[in-house]
């Protein structure tokens, strides 16, 4: 968020329509400069419905059209707040996203967030449409699933039940925008990635400017 006329930065960055296209506009100066407002595509969900799973197989399926991230690899001391509050984790993530869309392609992030998690930030405006599609399955695997895992991961009786009210929440949260709900209690890894590529990809309009059909929609439920 530096400019590169007079070199100040903000935090409340400003995207204005040009013509046919957006730019970034300084605050401070007015200096303008080219910015593709592409869209962001949020596969999220509760903890154990396969996001990371999913997202090793995305990764090769949109090579071709968006980058691939893995929201935890930035969870790192530094952006965790021990009151809970997420906001310079979320702000950092969006900023990252933006940057990266300026190669002509989308970002693709897997990881837990909830729209009104990135709806309400300053860095919302650097993007087009987000699209939420939130990976959901049965309460009784869902547990299983979290039990499963290795102990130095934390995921003890109270964490799961935390866990499981969230789940619950997705699967009844009437969010602005709303989230689309993909099932994988029975569903395998290939075919969740299959649902998940066909989601993004209806969501592209064919060709270099990569922006979003709202035409082209399909729902997977």
């Amino acid at each position: 968020m530096i400019c590169a006329g007079c070199g100040r930065w903000t935090d409340e960055p400003r995207v204005e329509a040009d013509g046919a296209g957006t730019v970034l506009v300084c605050v401070s100066c007015g200096h303008r400069e080219p910015y593709r407002r592409l869209p962001l595509f949020a596969v999220t969900g509760p903890s154990g419905t396969g996001k990371s799973t999913v997202g090793r197989l995305l990764v090769d399926r949109l090579a071709d059209s968006c980058v691939v991230v893995e929201q935890d690899l930035l969870w790192v001391g530094a952006l965790r707040d021990p009151t809970g509050d997420s906001t310079a984790f979320r702000e950092t993530w969006l900023r990252l996203a933006a940057s990266l869309q300026q190669s002509g392609r989308p970002v693709v992030l897997c990881g837990t967030v909830a729209p009104p998690q990135f709806e309400l930030l300053p860095e919302r405006v650097l993007f087009g449409d987000i699209h939420y599609l939130a990976l959901v399955c049965d309460a009784d695997v869902l547990r299983a699933r979290l039990l499963a895992r290795p102990a130095w991961r934390g995921w003890d009786a109270d964490r799961i039940d935390e866990m499981l009210d969230f789940a619950e929440w997705v699967r009844t949260a009437r969010t602005r925008p709303p989230m689309t709900l993909l099932d994988t209690t029975t569903r395998s890894v290939a075919g969740t990635a299959d649902v998940i590529e066909e989601w993004v990809r209806a969501r592209l309009r064919p060709g270099d400017d990569r922006q979003l059909d709202a035409e082209r929609v399909a729902e997977h439920r």
